[in-house]
């Protein structure tokens, strides 16, 4: 392909093509307007004159190209360059893609080169310079598309960072609690649809770069977040409840990840702490998920581990006078008796002893206890006691 700024064309030739610009132009934009239906709305509004200027400026722009003369060390292709340039910025800031543009671009140079063909020939130019003109005039057009897409990726680019950066910024707030006016402002600026609600994801940092194109498009992931968990990344996801809550816990088997109860999107925090409260008394290994939904009453126990431990020494001050094995032992026992309401099957089955063993350990805390064991209160207190580990206290 020629490179169009090594032609001169002289003056005379480019007389007559100038004098018919204005009509090259008009049949230029109406055959955009029939052949691309992305810009018949354009070129039909307020901008309609705005563009027939711009397709008449890249016309003379060329042909001002084309008749400079070789000593000219000026090149008006610059300006030509920077209007395609920033054209592609603007489709991009449009959200729309350079298929449209790109498209009008090869309309335009196939009418205004046949235009422009039929005005030489009119002038009796030599077969051969209208074939050479044709070449140019592609070859210029090949520079505005260049200069366009170069324009839309650079626009894309720096879009995009900032709206990452803005999701970022709102993923932050969420996590943080912000207040609602604070929240729905970075939504604004992020350009995200909320949803009804946000489940909050923990998982290795590792795996929520692996998973976050298998999910919502609108999930919100954030890193280091959380500063007892340095290596944890939390991804906020868009409505997983219902039916599709199963589906999410097969998509992160095998990641080592906890998952959030769902909450209205502006009480996403809520989702988080849970979670984060949920991996702290389980944190998952051997690639598990573990759901908070499954450990409700555990967060309710351990909700004041100090009363707990409080509870607990005073619930188990009978066995106070046992020998440590036999108190774990003992303690083993009733939890699991307290549990299965007395089946002594049941108990068995589960510490894997047999049951006349359980009815000697439950002779000895009939011993110890006497008739706390029917106490309504007492069996509460053990039972609550005996739900949990006892968290370490400082």
């Amino acid at each position: 392909m020629r490179d169009v700024r090594s032609y001169q064309l002289p003056d005379d030739l480019v007389h007559p093509l100038r004098q018919g610009l204005a009509e090259v132009s008009v049949q230029t934009i109406a055959a955009i307007t029939e052949e691309v239906p992305a810009y018949a709305e354009a070129f039909a509004g307020v901008l309609g004159h705005k563009i027939e200027r711009a397709v008449q400026a890249a016309l003379g722009t060329f042909l001002s190209l084309v008749a400079r003369s070789s000593g000219d060390p000026g090149t008006p292709l610059a300006s030509a360059l920077e209007g395609a340039y920033a054209l592609g910025r603007g489709e991009a800031r449009s959200g729309r893609s350079l298929d449209a543009l790109l498209s009008a671009y090869r309309v335009g140079a196939r009418v205004a080169w046949r235009e422009l063909a039929a005005i030489s020939v009119r002038c009796g130019q030599p077969a051969a310079t209208i074939a050479d003109f044709a070449e140019l005039v592609f070859a210029y057009i090949d520079e505005l598309s260049a200069a366009s897409v170069a324009g839309h990726a650079d626009e894309l680019a720096t879009t995009g960072r900032l709206r990452l950066r803005h999701l970022q910024q709102l993923a932050q707030a969420l996590v943080a609690g912000e207040p609602v006016h604070v929240l729905q402002a970075a939504a604004e600026r992020a350009e995200w649809t909320p949803p009804q609600t946000l489940t909050a994801i923990l998982l290795p940092e590792r795996s929520a770069r692996s998973l976050i194109d298998l999910l919502d498009p609108r999930t919100l992931p954030l890193a280091g977040a959380l500063p007892d968990l340095p290596e944890t990344a939390v991804l906020l996801v868009p409505d997983p409840q219902g039916a599709s809550r199963p589906h999410l816990t097969r998509l992160l088997t095998g990641h080592n990840a906890v998952i959030g109860p769902a909450r209205p999107w502006l009480r996403a925090q809520d989702s988080v702490e849970r979670a984060v409260r949920v991996h702290q008394l389980h944190t998952p290994v051997g690639n598990t998920v573990v759901d908070t939904e499954d450990h409700l009453a555990e967060l309710v126990v351990s909700a004041d581990p100090v009363a707990l431990a409080d509870l607990r020494e005073q619930a188990l001050a009978p066995l106070a006078g046992e020998r440590g094995t036999a108190a774990a032992k003992l303690v083993e026992t009733l939890r699991s008796w307290l549990l299965h309401h007395g089946r002594r099957e049941d108990v068995a089955a589960e510490l894997f002893v047999h049951p006349q063993t359980v009815r000697y350990r439950m002779a000895r805390l009939r011993e110890l206890y006497g008739e706390k064991l029917k106490d309504p209160q007492w069996v509460l207190a053990l039972t609550i006691a005996l739900a949990v580990p006892v968290p370490e206290t400082s």
